[in-house]
């Protein structure tokens, strides 16, 4: 048994290693991945960052009127902070490669042992779980061979073979099936009775594992680090659902839920804690977006602007590498001031305070699906016995899906945080209604969203007995008594 926490979020953190031996093959690994990394900082790497965008662009068919901005500046604002993530540990490692190779030269010379006269290395291995929780079955199989002279030119002499098996799994069909993760589910709505007989698969589900599988094959070969087996087997089926009666499509997902904690707004909450305004990883912005109400500052613009200076500050210092000038202006030109001016005119969603959902950015800016989600779409999310009405406000990596918004996570286990899911299992079932968002965008109504909601699930036969649509209650603060901020509860109604 793994003895993992499986509410921790893997990648969030620092891991502890146990003690090696040197790392030589790793140190000469380390100088041709960072070179790689800081390639993506100059001029021709930029294409790197701008590939989401082309792979997104590639996938459409026809022009759908989706804000393709507010989105593809999310999964490109994500990428940055991954390779950042991914240039900083590679830094890590090579601090503690170097202090290594330091204690290794500064060792006394070893005793002298009498010699061996034949050879006695036998062969041996073990079975462990690595941090992605795979199951490593290792074996050293050692035989008697010919002069190293001739063996060293053989590739046969020194190999070795690596395979990673992975099944795929299957997307539940059934009102038994989708009961086996939450047994209310059928009497908490029972208009899944009257859908699911001609319920189809979500092409995306389909499209999801293999964007997964894609990945784990890129990785595998590089000897990365892998996704987890938590987070490959994230999601236990998309449905496309349509009410015979009304015909209101709805989109069916179950899976766990991870937490996402963007987002700002100065109308809304002009003031936040120096460590989220300071922050390098903190992301101000949702795909969800609106044009700003009042001349309040979004207190994050500070915080970027500190940072621009400390850019400037490094820019010129003598000892700053050209690779590391050419990624700091990127920064400056292409992330940090476009970001501040967004910041200037427009407010968005806040995870700490606002109910809302994730859908993979694919998803979001698919053509010819008219059962696909959309930024704006309203949704409702089921856990144990709660309805909960939710919003499709921001747009997630291509490879996992469930995700939620802070405040919707807290409210379903309120030891969630950033850096702890509140529902590892997949029992979360959300449904969004496609098609059903605003013509024009505005600040959060929570009464609104719920009435919208309650409307929408009337359409495809309603709640149970005894079952009521949850109500958010706001706990942002007065406009007139700024707040640092809290993370505050919901209270059902």
């Amino acid at each position: 048994m793994s003895d993992r926490d499986p509410h921790r979020i893997e990648g969030l953190g620092r891991q502890q290693r146990g003690r090696r031996g040197f790392p030589w093959f790793r140190a000469g690994f380390f100088v041709l991945v960072l070179a790689a990394v800081a390639m993506v900082f100059t001029a021709p790497g930029k294409e790197v960052l701008r590939g989401v965008k082309r792979y997104l662009e590639a996938q459409r068919e026809t022009p759908v009127e989706v804000d393709q901005d507010d989105i593809l500046r999310q999964a490109e604002a994500r990428l940055r902070e991954q390779y950042e993530a991914e240039l900083e540990a590679l830094r890590r490692d090579a601090e503690a490669a170097k202090k290594q190779a330091e204690a290794a030269a500064k060792r006394p010379e070893e005793e002298v042992l009498p010699p061996i006269n034949e050879h006695t290395a036998s062969t041996g291995g073990d079975v462990r779980k690595l941090r992605s929780e795979i199951t490593l079955k290792t074996e050293v199989k050692v035989s008697e061979g010919g002069l190293a002279s001739k063996e060293r030119k053989d590739d046969d002499a020194y190999a070795a073979s690596y395979t990673l098996e992975v099944r795929v799994p299957k997307p539940s069909k059934s009102l038994e099936e989708l009961h086996q993760v939450n047994p209310a589910l059928g009497s908490m709505l029972p208009g899944l009775e009257t859908m699911l007989p001609e319920a189809k698969v979500s092409r995306w589900f389909y499209q999801l594992y293999e964007n997964k599988t894609e990945r784990l094959k890129k990785r595998a070969t590089q000897l990365s680090e892998l996704l987890t087996r938590h987070n490959f087997y994230d999601c236990e089926t998309i449905l496309n659902l349509k009410h015979p009666a009304s015909g209101r499509r709805v989109f069916l997902m179950q899976a766990e839920m991870d937490v996402v904690s963007d987002g700002s707004d100065g109308d809304r909450l002009p003031t936040m804690p120096d460590e989220i305004v300071n922050s390098t990883h903190y992301q101000p912005f949702t795909s969800y977006g609106w044009k700003k109400r009042t001349e309040v500052p979004n207190p994050m613009v500070a915080g970027w602007e500190k940072r621009i200076g400390n850019a400037r500050r490094e820019l010129a210092e003598p000892g700053t590498t050209a690779a590391r000038k050419a990624w700091l202006r990127d920064r400056i030109d292409n992330y940090l001031k476009p970001g501040i001016e967004d910041m200037k005119y427009r407010s968005f969603l806040i995870a700490e305070y606002d109910p809302f959902i994730v859908i993979p950015v694919n998803l979001l800016t698919a053509s010819g699906d008219p059962y696909a989600p959309r930024i704006g779409d309203y949704a409702v999310v089921v856990h144990e016995n709660t309805v909960y009405p939710a919003f499709v406000g921001d747009g997630g990596p291509t490879f996992k899906v469930g995700e939620a918004s802070l405040r919707m996570a807290k409210q379903l286990n309120k030891n969630a945080s950033p850096y702890s899911r509140p529902v590892s299992d997949l029992t979360v079932t959300y449904l969004v209604f496609p098609a059903s968002r605003e013509k024009g965008k505005e600040p959060p109504d929570y009464d609104k969203w719920r009435t919208k909601c309650a409307a929408l699930l009337e359409e495809v036969g309603g709640l149970g007995d005894g079952v009521e649509l949850f109500r958010w209650e706001n706990l942002l603060p007065d406009p007139e008594e700024p707040s640092e901020g809290g993370e505050g509860e919901a209270t059902g109604g």
